[in-house]
């Protein structure tokens, strides 16, 4: 079952001394986080006042912050944003979407495993996948992904060798 929230970046510290916050983002870049105007810490709706990146933080000031003092009790807070809130490009999804879908090999028909952990270098994901006592480093690029089927649960891959790696 999909979470209604999606933990979306961790608040690092504070900037300045207007109860301003700075938040590590976990998505594609800082700018992503900077569109909403609700983030929630705790599950606790928190509105923003502004949001701006600063190379790879979000300086974002919440409603009712407003000293030094008040920032610093959120630090290593998660952020969330609820999912409804969010909209990606087609053929984009949230990573939390993935990990636990069945993955099959296209050429058998037969699964693999499944998504246990997505890496996040710099280039592109790898999708780490587990199961019948294998384990697969796939890169997300689409000559190894076929299909991307959220609802559905699953992945299909097109493997070759040397995608599997030593459990």
């Amino acid at each position: 079952m999909r979470s209604q929230y999606l933990e979306t970046g961790a608040i690092a510290g504070t900037h300045g001394v207007r109860g301003e916050v700075r938040i590590i983002p976990w998505a594609d870049s800082p700018s992503f986080l900077c569109q909403f105007s609700t983030l929630y810490l705790d599950g606790r709706a928190m509105t923003v006042t502004s949001a701006r990146p600063d190379k790879t933080m979000v300086l974002c000031k919440f409603q009712g912050v407003d000293t030094v003092e008040a920032a610093m009790k959120l630090k290593g807070k998660v952020v969330s944003i609820d999912r409804k809130d969010a909209s990606l490009p087609a053929g984009q999804y949230f990573l939390a979407d993935l990990v636990g879908l069945d993955v099959l090999d296209t050429a058998t028909g037969s699964s693999i495993g499944q998504i246990t952990e997505i890496l996040t270098p710099p280039a592109h994901p790898v999708y780490v996948v587990k199961g019948g006592g294998k384990s697969y480093m796939i890169p997300a690029v689409p000559a190894f992904i076929a299909e991307t089927n959220t609802k559905g649960g699953y992945l299909k891959v097109n493997l070759i060798e040397g995608l599997e790696t030593d459990v």
